[in-house]
């Protein structure tokens, strides 16, 4: 083990093998905690306790990098997503006119008789007045409901329209233009003098409106409510799995749903914890020469062969590596993790002490959370920062969330335990910096049109530039419940003991 331990702390080669070559996109905005805190493929494994002291500079490639066809299909997708903003628009701007045209339809009933004919209408009696103030308190709960159902911030842009949504607009449409093709010939040509009559028929509208407003509630709300399907999702890269149930929804609704529980449920991906066995099976090829005694006759072919072959003859010794390469990181972390742990207990410990302090000065000498940050963060930077970049967390942290963080545990005179639990453990995505994590588009892959329901069997695929997230639908069973009636009288007994008789 010492022999290995020596073998990792060796310096790399001077012809830097073993590294790559990569165009890379620039960094997300914000700070970081480290000056260089690019992905380290295998140095950040083979550096000592002391590298702070005798490091001056640091080289390695980066996980987040393109190519030319890359650049080329986010170029495509930003001019995409003006087509998006588009048609998200042009959607409003219907439904917009179509609830205008259904709102201002009733009144215009009921005003038009007023300007055109008012000296010939019968005059409104009692009854006409009350469907007046029926038809009033009837729209204004029409339009609270619709305001409450339709009119909410949109989410997320989706490929296709939303089917149901999309039928209820054109029955709404189709039903108002009905209404006024028999207003028009029944009652604007005939001038129908029963004022009660036309006041009737715009109640009928409005009573109509209700219905499909349920109707609308119905499909669009309740209808996924009771769950019939299982969806379990899986990120390709680490294989970190959920699973949630579902409604009847579509197939694109489904994949927002998931995005939404994504973000919430799914450990922040990390892409830097996978380059670990790539740089150790490039290191094992690397290893690796092959000799030509026959000439230039043969080809790379059996060239390969051969290394595929001595690869295969250190698989015995390969795992022995792995477990000792991955003993000593382990060992570090912990110590690491030791360090951090008592470095945050003492600020936090100094932290009491200045509350102490400043009790008793007065009001404007207090001083505040940031300040207090600011003032106890160095004594524990250094220790933090070892620890970041042992575990690979360095670039989802930046020195200004780290001290808001800070600010934020002392405000609520949180624990040293509290304050280091976002760095001891991967949270979920939405605990990080959005500019850090947050994905500008999503490509939803399916076999089936993504308006087609959910059924038994569909696979779809949600892809982001970095990973993709693989969705499984599986449909819940039907389960046949029977009862069973234990009588409660057998579960009595009697117990009879045998008189002993003497011997």
């Amino acid at each position: 083990m010492e022999r290995t331990r020596e073998r990792h702390k060796s310096p790399r080669n001077k012809d830097g093998r073993g590294s790559e070559k990569s165009v890379t996109i620039q960094a997300p905005t914000g700070e970081p905690l480290l000056a260089n805190d690019s992905a380290h493929t295998g140095t950040e494994e083979v550096q000592d306790d002391n590298w702070g002291e005798t490091t001056t500079a640091i080289t390695g490639t980066s996980e987040h990098s393109i190519s030319q066809e890359d650049i080329a299909r986010i170029s495509k997708d930003m001019e995409d997503s003006v087509g998006l903003d588009c048609k998200r628009y042009l959607g409003l701007t219907i439904a917009s006119f179509l609830g205008l045209l259904v709102f201002l339809t009733p009144i215009a009933f009921i005003l038009l008789p007023q300007i055109l004919w008012r000296e010939e209408l019968k005059p409104c009696g009692a009854i006409c007045e009350g469907l007046l103030i029926s038809v009033s308190f009837k729209l204004l709960i029409l339009l609270i409901g619709t305001w409450a159902l339709f009119f909410r911030k949109q989410r997320a842009d989706v490929p296709r329209v939303f089917v149901f949504r999309a039928l209820l607009l054109v029955l709404i449409f189709l039903f108002v233009v009905s209404y006024w093709l028999f207003y028009g010939v029944r009652i604007l040509d005939s001038r129908d003098q029963n004022y009660k009559d036309i006041v009737q028929y715009a109640v009928s509208l409005v009573d109509a409106l209700l219905f499909i407003h349920y109707l609308a509630i119905v499909l669009l709300e309740l209808r996924q409510l009771q769950p019939m399907f299982t969806l379990q999702v899986v990120r390709s890269t680490d294989g970190e799995s959920r699973f949630y149930s579902l409604g009847h929804l579509s197939i694109q609704r489904a994949a927002l749903v998931v995005l939404e529980n994504y973000y919430k449920d799914f450990t922040i991906y990390n892409p830097n914890l996978l380059t670990a066995s790539k740089f150790r099976a490039a290191k094992h090829m690397a290893g690796l020469k092959v000799y030509n005694v026959d000439g230039p006759s043969n080809n790379a072919t059996g060239q390969s062969r051969a290394m595929i072959a001595a690869a295969a003859r250190r698989r015995d010794s390969s795992h022995n590596e792995l477990y000792y390469e991955e003993a000593e990181h382990e060992r570090r972390v912990k110590k690491r993790r030791a360090r951090l742990v008592v470095a945050v207990e003492e600020a936090f410990i100094h932290i009491q002490r200045l509350q102490a302090e400043e009790q008793q000065k007065s009001p404007g000498e207090v001083m505040d959370p940031r300040e207090a940050a600011q003032a106890i963060f160095p004594s524990m930077a250094r220790a933090l920062q070892k620890y970041l970049r042992t575990t690979r967390q360095q670039h989802y942290h930046s020195m200004e969330s780290i001290l808001q963080h800070l600010a934020f545990c002392i405000t609520n005179s949180m624990t040293p335990k509290a304050f280091l639990e976002r760095y001891l453990s991967a949270g979920p995505t939405l605990q990080y910096d959005k500019d850090r994590w947050l994905s500008t588009q999503w490509r939803l892959i399916s076999d089936e049109a993504v308006t087609n329901g959910l059924r038994d069997g569909i696979v779809f695929v949600l892809k982001c530039l970095d990973f993709s997230l693989v969705v499984n639908v599986k449909k819940i069973p039907f389960i046949v419940l029977s009862e069973e009636f234990i009588d409660p009288k057998s579960h009595k007994f009697v117990l009879r003991l045998q008189s002993e008789t003497s011997v």
